[in-house]
């Protein structure tokens, strides 16, 4: 597979110019992200907050932590020290795992606009002797302060007064309006530059429960580049989280990236609150296949541990058609899908095998390609099988296979197919 160049001096992946038209990269339709990409992991903090999930070891967490630096990963989320004593003790070690390990990857913690929120993150900050961003994040949308009693003074002054706190303690804010993607944009216009002029150099876009479209993120972080950020004369990172109720999580997360957005918030599997986040996973997918510096040259060989880890640790199954990570992403019986496969592994070409009934290539993420036997299964799926395995395929062997198989309402266990050779 070779790179090929395509307008706006973007790079993506091709199998052959010849072989794959890719209507993706065509004029308007390219993805170009404004600026930078960065992602930020949020699976042991807002990933957590699913009712449904377990809450890991500390051990299974410092495991985790390793893995998404491994995938490159720019930032994460400890957790919220503010929850009580295991939270603090969990976000503290985990802290101190960056420093001894000399990860790369860089800390925030997540706290309500409230004193005895953000003391603690100092406290652990001073500590660990590591630099961790104050994520302080309070509601903003008019069904939020409605049902809340809050006025609009009260959120100017929490958010001014919480900036300035963080501040104080030599804390980086990394400013956050929940639910802001239903919030009206004075609102939105108001506590952004407030918290700006009192010292917050992020400011986090939340589609809190998963209302936005793609048109919408585009309007809505360009009101906030157009309005927020450029007045106010200061290099301000924009930050998208985006959740995944309507099913959009990933393609707002492009959306935002295109309009001005510099980091995607995410977590491994989609986990979170509700039907979850944007899935991390996903993200650095499209991000490589996408050709999108320095994603289209990052090894993504660890995804799968990555994923399954949070997934085992959770308790959060991977659904087994869930893109790249599920168990039949790679897996097919079909006859004629598997007749190509098979003959293009016949060409010793591995990268025509992962592309010909493929769009994601299952090498790049230390996968491949499985062909199993059921009763929509040709002949030459029964022949490769046993190839494969280095058993004999003679006539009557073929044949007991096949007639199993056509006789069967699903694919055949190895069990199964063992037992017809050995009679």
């Amino acid at each position: 597979m070779r790179a090929r160049h395509i307008g706006g001096g973007e790079t993506r992946m091709a199998l052959n110019s010849n072989l794959i038209y890719d209507w993706n990269t065509v004029g308007a339709a390219a993805f170009r992200p404004a600026g930078r990409v960065l992602l930020n992991d949020e699976s042991l903090r807002d990933g957590l907050q699913s009712p449904s999930v377990k809450d890991p070891s500390i051990e299974q967490k410092i495991e985790i932590l390793h893995l998404m630096e491994a995938l490159g990963i720019n930032m994460l989320d400890l957790g919220l020290p503010g929850a009580g004593p295991r939270a603090v003790a969990d976000v503290e070690r985990l802290a101190r795992e960056i420093v001894s390990a000399k990860l790369k990857i860089k800390p925030n913690c997540a706290a309500r606009t409230h004193q005895n929120d953000i003391r603690p993150i100092a406290e652990i900050s001073q500590r660990a002797g590591l630099a961790i961003e104050a994520a302080t994040f309070i509601g903003s949308s008019p069904i939020r302060r409605y049902t809340e009693n809050w006025t609009d003074d009260f959120l100017l002054k929490t958010t001014e007064e919480a900036v300035n706190y963080a501040r104080s303690l030599g804390l980086e804010v990394m400013y956050v309006t929940e639910d802001t993607s239903r919030c009206d944009p004075e609102t939105i216009k108001r506590l952004y530059t407030a918290a700006i002029a009192c010292g917050a150099r992020a400011i986090v876009i939340c589609d809190t429960v998963g209302h936005a479209t793609p048109s919408g993120v585009a309007a809505l972080v360009g009101f906030v580049i157009e309005e927020v950020v450029k007045p106010s004369g200061e290099k301000i990172r924009v930050d998208w989280h985006g959740h995944c109720d309507r099913g959009l999580a990933v393609p707002n997360s492009l959306a935002a990236l295109s309009a001005g957005a510099e980091c995607v918030h995410a977590t491994a599997v989609g986990i979170g609150e509700r039907v979850g986040n944007t899935q991390m996973d996903q993200m650095l997918v499209n991000l490589k296949l996408m050709g999108i510096p320095p994603w289209a040259e990052q090894d993504l060989t660890k995804l799968k541990d990555y994923c399954r880890a949070v997934s085992d640790y959770t308790g959060v199954p991977i659904p087994r058609n869930y893109p790249v990570l599920g168990e039949d992403a790679f897996r097919t019986a079909t006859g004629v899908h598997a007749a190509a496969v098979i003959k293009a592994f016949k060409k010793n070409d591995i990268e025509l095998a992962n592309s010909v009934y493929s769009g994601v290539p299952s090498h790049y993420f230390g996968l491949e390609q499985i062909i199993e036997i059921g009763p929509m299964s040709g002949k030459s799926n029964i022949l490769f099988w046993l190839d494969r395995r280095g058993l004999k395929s003679d006539d009557a062997i073929v044949e007991r296979i096949f007639q199993r198989a056509k006789a069967s309402n699903r694919c055949l266990t190895e069990a199964e197919i063992m037992e017809c050779c050995s009679n």
